[in-house]
């Protein structure tokens, strides 16, 4: 239950009536005086001067860059850090290696690092000047107010987007067929736990909404300390998940946990004295941001707006991206795991023996952009692919190999087979090759049993 603040009440004048009575009824609510701003203490003073600083720096551009038409705003902001990092990386942190401004979806490359470092390097000095200038002023409760909104509703978008990504299972697709063939061994720590989260839509869905639950809340005033603790909850499971696994998003989601935490913070004591010390918490104590009415209802309807606008552009995202690989998809006469039969090289027969591991075992086909070759005693090689289906030919290029060209006809003589002609790399080839059933795999095949007799672990 929340105490509601008569609404003709501004925050400034709320910081002053507080005060007021903190010292007695003989004090002037609007009457300025050292002990009305001397609650907080200088380090907590301190620690929020450093604290907003920061917040707004790691949450800057936003809203730019979630809202529609705004993608040249954030930009030019980003600009400014494209100067400023790698001039500290170089002069200030003596980093010898040159920092990549290039975007590769990792979030730990050395210039977010970089990046993080200027931002507490200027919230700390920012921090300091503003306690020399403003040293009197010990207490902040309505910019504090402000500042938790602007963190609220930067962290809830962040983590809409974040869930909508699994209920639409666009961040961990079901695998694909290169990895239902690749032994586990090989695959990365990262690689694993894409498969892991992939292979159950249903956890992508428990996981995905429990952020968008978390993240949604975080826009509706009254329930903003329950969204904060769904979202600790969630996002620390993800940051366990990314320090164990080794996924390149440890410092942004540490981050997000660090900006939750900040959000329950006005509620730790209260929620102690229930959860731990089993003692009665009084009720929050509701802040209106502004004295008219009216500006504090319009305000609350433009959160809810916020909310609408960003689950619905997260969710479509989402699902753009699903489509997207649709569209890449080879024909279906192609598409599959082929094992292949027979190969032939320049006239003379291949036979699967352990004595030639360069021979090709298996070809995956499932993108129009690329063919992933497995051989026999050896990791996969993946060549870029031009699908021409009309002619039935295929234009492969080396990733690792600028001189290295295929061309290939393709006959599909019956459903299951399929037939290579060509030229790769200067020597004739030749291949036969059947379709592997996708329904024979494990990881696909299991289901779910309400019933084991015993567990199938394999």
């Amino acid at each position: 239950m929340n105490v509601q603040i008569p609404p003709d009440v501004s925050s400034s004048d709320l910081d002053s009536l507080e005060a007021a009575n903190d010292k007695g009824p003989d004090t002037k609510p609007h009457e300025e005086t050292q002990d009305q701003y001397s609650d907080w203490g200088f380090a907590k003073a301190l620690a929020f001067r450093i604290a907003f600083v920061y917040f707004v720096l790691y949450a800057l551009p936003f809203p730019f860059g979630f809202i529609p038409g705004t993608t040249a705003v954030a930009g030019a902001y980003e600009k400014i850090w494209y100067v400023v990092v790698p001039w500290v990386a170089r002069h200030v942190l003596k980093v010898s290696s040159e920092i990549s401004l290039a975007e590769t979806g990792s979030g730990d490359k050395a210039y977010d690092w970089v990046r993080t470092f200027c931002f507490l390097a200027v919230a700390i000095v920012a921090g300091l000047i503003w306690s020399v200038l403003r040293k009197k002023r010990l207490r902040y409760d309505a910019l504090y107010h402000w500042l938790r909104l602007y963190v609220r509703l930067y962290l809830g978008a962040t983590m809409i987007g974040y869930g909508a990504a699994k209920v639409i299972q666009s961040q961990f697709p079901a695998p694909n067929l290169t990895r239902l063939v690749q032994p586990y061994g090989d695959s990365s720590p990262m690689g694993l736990l894409w498969t892991f989260m992939g292979a159950s839509h249903g956890y992508n869905l428990f996981t995905g909404a429990a952020e968008m639950i978390g993240g949604a809340l975080l826009f509706i005033p009254p329930l903003v300390t329950l969204g904060s603790l769904i979202t600790i909850a969630a996002m620390g499971n993800v940051f366990i998940l990314n320090m164990t696994y080794d996924v390149p998003v440890k410092l942004f989601s540490f981050n997000l946990i660090i900006m939750a935490v900040f959000i329950a913070l006005p509620d730790a004591q209260r929620l102690a004295n229930v959860l731990v010390f089993n003692r009665r918490a009084e009720p929050a104590v509701v802040r209106p941001f502004f004295k008219r009415r009216f500006l504090n209802r319009s305000l609350l309807w433009l959160q809810i707006l916020f909310l609408l606008v960003f689950s619905a552009m997260s969710l479509i995202e989402s699902r753009q991206g699903t489509l997207f690989w649709d569209s890449v998809a080879v024909p279906p006469a192609v598409y599959g795991i082929w094992s292949v039969d027979e190969v032939t090289i320049d006239g003379q027969s291949r036979p699967l023996t352990m004595s030639d591991p360069n021979r090709w075992q298996r070809v995956i086909l499932e993108y129009s952009n690329r063919m992933s070759v497995q051989l026999l005693d050896a990791p996969q090689q993946r060549y870029s692919l031009e699908l021409d289906a009309k002619t039935q030919t295929m234009m492969l290029s080396s990733r690792d190999n600028p001189d290295w060209k295929g061309t290939l006809k393709y006959e599909t003589p019956k459903p299951g087979l399929m037939t290579f002609k060509g030229v790769l790399d200067g020597h004739q080839f030749e291949a036969q090759m059947h379709r592997r059933e996708l329904s024979t795999f494990r990881l696909t095949n299991r289901g779910f049993h309400w019933v084991n007799e015993y567990p199938f672990n394999r």
